[in-house]
Parts: C-alpha cells; sequence; structure tokens
C-alpha cells in the first residue's frame, strides 16, 4: 500500500546513515500496513536515534515524513511501548 512520496533525508548523511533511516521509515509503514515485531521496530528506532541524535530534528523529520506519508514514527514508538516483551506493534491512522 505503498504511495509515491519521498522520504525525508538530510544531504550530509552518508549512504549508510540514510539506508539505517529508511530501514526506520519502512518499519513504520510496516507498523501501519501488517504490523512489525517490537524488538524489530525498537533496533531501527535505536540505530535512527545515533544517525539523527537530537530531539528536534528527530520530530521535524517525523513531521515531514507524516506529511509525505501519513504515517508517524512517534505513534509507532508510542504503541511500541504499550506492546508486551515480544508482540508486535501496529498502528492505526483511526486510532490516532
Amino acid at each position: 500500500m505503498r504511495s509515491n512520496y519521498s522520504y525525508p533525508l538530510d544531504s550530509s548523511w552518508s549512504q549508510e546513515e540514510i539506508v539505517t533511516v529508511i530501514d526506520l521509515y519502512n518499519a513504520v509503514e510496516k507498523a501501519y500496513e501488517s504490523g512489525i515485531a517490537k524488538d524489530e521496530f525498537l533496533q531501527k528506532y535505536r540505530l535512527f536515534q545515533q544517525v539523527v541524535p537530537m530531539k528536534m530534528d528527530q520530530k521535524n523529520l517525523d513531521k515531514e515524513f507524516e506529511v509525505q506519508s501519513g504515517y508517524s514514527i512517534y505513534q509507532v514508538f508510542k504503541a511500541s511501548r504499550r506492546v508486551k516483551n515480544d508482540g508486535k506493534v501496529r498502528v492505526s491512522n483511526e486510532n490516532r
């Protein structure tokens, strides 16, 4: 169900950092579309935080990504905190 939209990226990031951030975007899409294992999402989120350590920058990317895709990194992160140990994170646009 992926639409045609651009991922918000920073031109100063290395190829590896871009891949890390896109992995998180893909994980967020998966959480909305079919669900993702909590551990898998949190691992990708932690790597994203290493690439984008500043909270303000994380929030700005999340806003940009949500405008482009309709999906929120923050909402998936929030949902992951409610999921039991090895459960699946699933977010729907209706629950927001």
